[in-house]
């Protein structure tokens, strides 16, 4: 166990402050004309065949969006502001049934942020002739953007501007009978894989985020404990420390976090896992200016496993859950890992070092074997790994790899209902044949690149302990020029939702891997 007692209060303080999220309001009714006397910022979400006359203003509305532009057509905003004393801003969106959750996600945070000038404090959102289950879905989408859009991230420039935070958002015409608790602890989690993710690399080193991460377990009673580079050597823990070798400070390990239910369970746990390189030059296969410049977000794997674990937590899961982050660097120096080497895993199988860039797949390699070896019911791992998964799916959906057949169609719904859109990629054996060496059990990688994605996750799977149910996320969607889906930033955060749809929804591949 690690004592946390002694590191620094003021980042935690910070975050943990932004993490106290708006208050979220049933009211009674829709929004009357006298509502908006008072209100600064609504919103109006319309049925197909709800009347623009029926609304506060109706007459006002009605002649502005025949005349504007764009049209009110189905999930797009319709954007203005009242001549009422307040002058209130206005977004009106008229909704389907058959909308996706991420085109309403993506709605939404347009919605939000047309409205956030002048600054929010308080959001008003009414449904009008919405079926419930829409209304839902709908007013689901707009507190996840409004949650997302509040979220102040790092900022480092010598003059900020003071921001007005979010206090409240009042819905009316719907009442949630969750109350959006789990919109809320998604919203915690990707918020605090965003900040992290954005921290500069000079601030988020692996001794420094271990820090960081220490304070968050104290806060959140999550026991501790880190593997070090010494204790690494002792498991045999090669292809880590591989990676790890050519950085001038000897910060990086495995940190290990678990979260235990207040109430005894007999499930297993769950396991979670997190590539946290906090910069990659590329090592001695050196990446190009162009490719090395944000490589402080190759951690965003790490972080969205523990705002995974933090969401999990939030919603008091009665479940186990342990958190694996692989912290380390993949530094250029005359200590450097490099072309042709072989090393040993923790699992005892040799590797031969194909390319110094493919660092992701060599320190996950022995923190999946840790991790198995205490036979979780599922293991479920986030890593910013391949180039080729932006090539096959772009920026706009993460890639996924399984080695359960049967879990395919839950990874492609789970994706689908959070708004985190995930395709399956195969795990044949044939791929397998790629990776054989003539000097070690296998390759890293291959020099071609060839379906990198799906041979990364073929090199992973082998070194799975006791043949555990695993998903691997490959995040090509962890950063999206202009955001995506509901959040607003170009670092997306991607993964919390889609990974709570995943282990938590009715007929969930949890509920499939409690089976013996």
């Amino acid at each position: 166990m690690i004592s946390t007692r002694t590191l620094p209060l003021k980042w935690l303080d910070k975050i943990i402050m932004q993490l106290n999220m708006a208050k979220i309001v049933h009211e009674r009714g829709t929004l009357t004309a006298k509502d908006l006397e008072q209100r600064t910022h609504a919103i109006f979400l319309l049925g197909p065949e709800a009347a623009l006359a029926s609304l506060p203003y109706g007459a006002v509305l009605k002649k502005r969006v025949q005349s504007g532009q764009p049209k009110l057509e189905p999930a797009t905003a319709f954007l203005t502001q009242l001549p009422n004393a307040t002058g209130t801003r206005v977004a009106l969106a008229r909704l389907e049934a058959k909308h996706s959750t991420f085109e309403l996600l993506t709605l939404a945070r347009e919605m939000v942020a047309g409205l956030r000038q002048p600054a929010m404090v308080r959001l008003d959102i009414s449904c009008h002739g919405l079926a419930p289950e829409l209304a839902e879905r709908a007013c689901e989408a707009l507190v996840a953007a409004a949650l997302a859009a509040d979220f102040v991230m790092p900022q480092y420039k010598s003059k900020l501007k003071k921001t007005k935070r979010l206090e409240s958002i009042h819905i009316h015409g719907h009442r949630s009978a969750s109350g959006y608790s789990r919109t809320v602890a998604s919203a915690r989690g990707n918020n605090l894989a965003r900040y992290l993710t954005a921290l500069p690399p000079n601030e988020l080193t692996p001794g420094g985020y271990r820090q960081r991460v220490l304070r968050l377990a104290r806060q959140y009673r999550w026991k501790a404990d880190f593997l070090g580079t010494a204790k690494l050597k002792k498991l045999g823990a090669g292809a880590f420390l591989a990676v790890a070798q050519g950085s001038p400070e000897a910060d990086a390990g495995i940190l290990h976090l678990r979260y235990t239910p207040k109430k005894k369970s007999a499930k297993r746990a769950i396991a979670l896992v997190g590539k946290g390189i906090c910069f990659d030059t590329g090592g001695t296969n050196l990446k190009t200016a162009r490719h090395m410049f944000g490589m402080h977000e190759d951690m965003e794997g790490s972080a969205v496993a523990l705002g995974a674990l933090l969401a999990l937590t939030e919603l008091k899961v009665d479940f186990p859950v342990d958190c694996w982050l692989a912290l380390a660097q993949n530094h250029i120096g005359p200590n450097a890992y490099k072309q042709n080497d072989v090393v040993r895993a923790a699992n005892g199988t040799t590797i031969e070092i194909v390319h110094t860039d493919a660092e992701g797949r060599m320190v996950l390699a022995d923190t999946l074997t840790l991790a198995t070896r205490a036979k979780p019911r599922l293991l479920l791992d986030f890593a910013t790994l391949t180039g080729a998964c932006v090539g096959a799916l772009s920026t706009r959906l993460s890639g996924a790899v399984t080695n359960r057949l049967d879990f395919v169609p839950r990874i492609i719904e789970a994706g689908f209902t959070s708004g985190e859109r995930v395709w399956p990629f195969p795990l044949e054996k044939d791929f397998d044949k790629a990776l054989k060496s003539d000097i070690a059990d296998i390759k890293q990688c291959t020099a071609d690149g060839e379906a990198d994605q799906i041979l990364a996750a073929s090199f992973l799977k082998r070194f799975l302990a006791h043949d555990t149910p695993w998903v691997h996320v490959d995040l090509s969607a962890g950063n999206h020029k202009g955001g995506l889906a509901h959040v607003p930033t170009d670092i997306t955060g991607f993964g919390v939702r889609f990974a709570l749809n995943l282990l938590l929804d009715g007929g969930s591949m949890a509920e499939v891997a409690d089976t013996p």
